[in-house]
């Protein structure tokens, strides 16, 4: 077992940083000697140099999944940042995958690679991100790193750039609209057969649940129209791929994203584990396209809920039929190669909304639950 533990932050006091190699039960721990066991194995954070056994660690690794007990929270934030750059510039990684929207993250990725057009300052770019929660990524930590990044990519050569992209189902409209324009102007040929079956699923006015309550009440879905979208576009001429191999694997991504988003949301009105999984599979499949088009030595960074990045078979979430990213890339790269880290705390205040879509507020941490990792780390 390998743990971290920051005991002194701002606005969370206490911020756990964890890596789980086994399960405790494995380890024949008692659980009244499980206190003692721990803490005479934590290691303080309290600058970057604290971190070296954990780059050391994770550092050979084909993935690194950085989780979140909640999203936006400057301590988890910060602390990912700095993990994230040291195995950029130690250990070679090539690219962050976010829980975030590809089409609006994806303007971020050309602020870092300096593309032309992509923007005179990260906050610019974040000034267009609407989508709530915004707080999410439009904060000041994520616009410390991109500025990073951007400064760290300038001089190096144009396929050895870090990439920074979006790997959620949401922002399907954003990937639609993207994906049209870039078929108008580059696949004249192909633009009169995507379009229509595009037009499908914006025919209920860009409004998801609108469209995936319709189709609950027996109107007819777009499942198959948006399937032959992908379709068409994988069917392309492979010196096609050779020539734009960049705008190419965008579209294909916006593709993605616009049918796995309708499945998403049709099998969200039905409720039970089907839309979590399909969500989850999507983000899997971006990492791993991700992994492919950057190379097969290629390592990379995922930041995402803990409930993601944590292996969904070590917890409850088996029972009920549901899996996670964690899973998901050790069955694909093998255990030995993902490495999971974990950021929780024990106490202290976060942004969050009361239900999806609601008010942003500052809210209180509850106390921890008994028996709870959190409550054992400071107890």
């Amino acid at each position: 077992m390998f743990i971290l533990c920051k005991l002194t932050t701002h606005g969370v006091k206490s911020v756990l940083l964890t890596f789980i190699i086994l399960f405790l039960v494995c380890l024949g721990l008692f659980a009244d000697k499980l206190p003692d066991y721990l803490k005479e194995r934590v290691i303080p954070l309290k600058n970057v140099t604290h971190l070296d056994d954990l780059i050391h660690s994770a550092g050979d690794k084909k993935l690194v999944l950085l989780g979140e007990s909640t999203h936006g929270t400057s301590e988890y934030y910060t602390w990912r940042a700095e993990i994230t750059k040291r195995l950029m510039t130690e250990k070679g990684f090539s690219f962050i995958a976010v829980e975030g929207d590809w089409a609006s993250i994806y303007r971020l990725n050309a602020y870092v690679k300096g593309l032309p057009g992509s923007g005179n300052s990260a906050r610019e770019v974040m000034q267009s991100f609407n989508r709530w929660p915004v707080w999410m990524w439009a904060n000041t930590e994520t616009e410390d790193l991109v500025e990073w990044l951007r400064d760290y990519n300038k001089d190096l050569p144009e396929n050895q750039k870090i990439g920074f992209y979006g790997m959620d189902v949401y922002g399907q409209w954003d990937a639609l609209f993207d994906l049209l324009e870039y078929a108008e102007n580059n696949l004249p040929e192909l633009y009169p057969r995507l379009k229509p079956r595009l037009e499908c699923f914006l025919q209920y006015g860009t409004d998801e649940w609108q469209y995936a309550r319709a189709v609950r009440a027996g109107r007819s879905s777009c499942e198959d129209a948006l399937v032959e979208v992908v379709n068409l576009l994988a069917d392309l001429d492979v010196t096609f791929k050779e020539n734009d191999p960049k705008g190419f694997f965008r579209a294909k991504q916006n593709a993605l994203v616009v049918k796995n988003a309708e499945d998403f949301f049709r099998l969200a009105v039905q409720g039970g584990a089907d839309s979590w999984n399909s969500r989850v599979s999507h983000m899997n499949k971006t990492v791993n396209r991700l992994l492919g088009y950057y190379g097969p030595e290629t390592k990379g960074i995922v930041w995402a809920h803990n409930t993601h990045i944590g292996d969904s078979y070590a917890t409850s979430m088996q029972q009920q039929g549901m899996y996670n990213i964690g899973h998901l890339s050790r069955r694909d790269h093998g255990r030995e190669n993902v490495f999971l880290i974990g950021f929780t705390t024990y106490t202290g205040k976060v942004m969050a909304g009361q239900e999806w879509g609601g008010r942003q507020e500052v809210m209180d941490i509850p106390p921890a639950i008994s028996g709870s990792v959190e409550n054992i780390f400071n107890g």
